[in-house]
């Protein structure tokens, strides 16, 4: 995309504020940056009205925080306001603005966001909050609450209580353990990792589960689609009770070895639930889906 520069007097303004501006062919942006000084583990709290997140770890003490405004013109961006503030190893990012939409022509406008781009130490506790937009975390151990109104979720290499949920996008959880929430209106989800609580929900969409070497069920599993197939892959050596429900058109695919299976399911000719055992049993492993096929399998 071609950038324009601004005029010298706006750019020499911009350096006097500590932060730099441009303007590309469709908005008006104004980028800032906040370091933070931290001991230990982090807690990030995180709130933007309308725009991405973005948080990725490094080996420094310190938060960098890079907040990217973006708007029709200077008067719109200037009417986004970021507080930024650290109480000990707290920290916290607020944005705030007045969601107004500039209209450029008939099916174009250009509506006021402020994009937060993270960078904090390994052991942090986090929670973001976007009204519209995605959220990307990498690399994060400790506790982590993502939500989004309208946005995807992505998470690479979390260790601890993870809650992902969106009103409105796809949920991709690779690489977590601990405790795991994963909730959607719409969307795919898939997770993979060695969670020892896991719950997922999407009101329309499919399910991917790829269980690692090493999980242990701690709690019982939930996993539920409104409308949408799940497949579910297992590693060997593990245990639980299996109570699969397709719905009354669906089916379950079981290449799993269950013993004391029953339901219609069973027979692999019948629709219809499937409930089994595998390995020595314990904790219970739900699948429901009301349209769509289940699938168990061996990771």
């Amino acid at each position: 995309m071609r950038t324009l520069a601004v005029p010298a007097l706006a750019l020499g303004l911009a350096a006097l504020a500590g932060c730099r501006m441009n303007v590309d062919t469709q908005a008006f942006i104004e980028r800032d940056e906040k370091r933070f000084t931290t001991a230990g583990p982090v807690d990030l709290d995180l709130n933007t009205l309308d725009g991405s997140i973005e948080l990725r770890s490094w080996d420094r003490p310190e938060v960098l925080v890079e907040i990217e405004k973006r708007g029709q013109d200077k008067e719109a961006v200037d009417r986004i306001t970021v507080t930024a503030a650290q109480k000990g190893n707290a920290v916290t990012v607020d944005v705030q603005h007045n969601g107004r939409t500039t209209v450029i022509g008939i099916g174009h406008f250009i509506s006021t966001s402020a994009r937060l781009i993270v960078t904090a130490p390994r052991s942090a506790n986090v929670t973001a909050r976007t009204g519209d937009g995605s959220i990307v975390l990498e690399r994060i151990d400790g506790r982590v609450d993502l939500r989004t109104g309208d946005g995807s979720i992505k998470v690479v290499e979390a260790k601890g209580d993870v809650l992902a949920e969106s009103g409105d996008g796809t949920l991709t959880l690779d690489d977590v353990s601990g405790r795991v929430e994963a909730r959607t209106d719409d969307g795919s989800v898939r997770v993979s990792g060695t969670p020892g609580m896991l719950r997922v929900r999407t009101g329309d969409g499919t399910v991917s589960l790829r269980i690692r070497n090493g999980a242990s069920m701690t709690d019982d599993w939930t996993i539920d689609s409104g409308d949408g197939s799940i497949t579910v892959e297992l590693p060997s050596g593990f245990n639980a009770m299996i109570d699969a429900d397709p719905g009354s058109d669906g089916r379950v695919r079981n290449d799993l070895d269950l013993s004391n299976v029953s339901g219609p399911g069973a027979e692999k000719r019948e629709r219809g639930s499937l409930t089994g055992q595998l390995g020595t049993g314990g904790k219970r492993l739900t699948l429901r889906t009301g349209d769509g096929t289940i699938r168990l399998t061996r990771y």
